[in-house]
């Protein structure tokens, strides 16, 4: 017993005849699989879709943009006829929001961050005063990111408060 060899048959789809084809035979005619060639785009397509998943949990938050950015960029261009060439808008945006982020790299770990935020609950002038003066009683190389992140707060808050000049 031979295999079949791998060929294209047709299927029927609908075998009552067409008002005008009068004795012509079928209605409507259909491949009966894919091609091979189908079926490996969409496999190899479902294997790029997971690694660049796996690739984005992997990635430092501060370059997720980037990745995200180039991804679609690329995309764009291989894609650039019909309405799927738009996806490279996106990513040339993510490109430049990586671009302006800043480079602080301090920023990127979960503990610096916990640590902004409990800093942030002191945010009276008076239990600033009270942690300023906790930070007086060691040595400045030991306070000096605690101090670092207090004067960014402080900084951010003034910016986002109107000067009294304003307010006129």
């Amino acid at each position: 017993m031979m295999l079949r060899p791998r060929r294209r048959n047709l299927v029927i789809l609908r075998s009552s005849r067409c008002p005008d084809d009068r004795g012509r035979g079928v209605w409507f005619t259909a491949t009966a699989r894919p091609g091979r060639v189908r079926r490996w785009v969409r496999i190899g397509g479902l294997l790029v879709a997971v690694g660049l998943l796996r690739l984005a949990a992997a990635v430092r938050p501060r370059w997720r943009p980037l990745a995200a950015g180039t991804v679609l960029t690329a995309a764009g261009l291989v894609l650039r006829s019909g309405m799927a060439g738009a996806v490279m808008i996106p990513g040339m945006l993510f490109l430049v929001a990586a671009l302006l982020a800043p480079a602080d790299p301090d920023a990127d770990s979960p503990r610096r961050r916990a640590l902004e935020r409990e800093l942030a609950a002191y945010s009276t002038p008076s239990q600033r005063r009270d942690l300023d003066a906790i930070l007086d009683r060691y040595p400045d190389g030991d306070t000096r990111e605690l101090r670092d992140i207090l004067a960014r707060q402080r900084l951010a808050a003034d910016t986002s408060q109107p000067s009294a000049a304003n307010r006129n």
